[in-house]
């Protein structure tokens, strides 16, 4: 991500948590900082040690909690299979993420998911979903 697309990304989570009534910590806005950076998918570890010249003693703790926060507004999502993290700078109110995820060089490629119905139980509520799908991207399949 460009350095002026992280900044707006940044911006619009600002604004995100004053109209939800939330705050955006230093130690969070810095691990979104951090995610929004990373070259593709980023772990919590990798986090923690970055993290940790600046914070001094951050703890893992500290890192899962900031990026839970940030993924309970959407401005993170977890790639699951790879247990790391993406930065999103798109609202997912009409729907999920859809993550395509390279085998090879393992980038990740956000799309805008629709909303479908599920086999959701009955009354379930659907708080997020990401859908993950494997294969090759554009680069390794030439």
């Amino acid at each position: 991500m460009s350095r002026s697309q992280s900044s707006q990304a940044l911006e619009a989570a600002e604004s995100l948590c004053q109209e939800r009534g939330e705050r955006l910590t230093p130690i969070r806005k810095r691990v979104l900082e951090l995610v929004l950076g990373w070259d593709g998918p980023v772990k919590a570890y990798d986090l923690l040690e970055a993290l940790n010249p600046e914070a001094g003693t951050a703890k893992p703790p500290t890192v899962y909690r900031a990026l839970d926060f940030l993924m309970g507004l959407g401005l993170v999502h977890k790639v699951e299979a790879l247990n790391a993290f993406v930065g999103c700078t798109h609202s997912h109110d009409e729907g999920g993420a859809e993550l395509f995820i390279c085998s090879d060089c393992g980038t990740v490629e956000e799309r805008h998911g629709s909303a479908t119905p599920t086999n959701a139980p009955e009354g379930f509520k659907i708080d997020r979903s990401v859908i993950e799908h494997f294969g090759h991207c554009r680069n390794c399949t030439h």
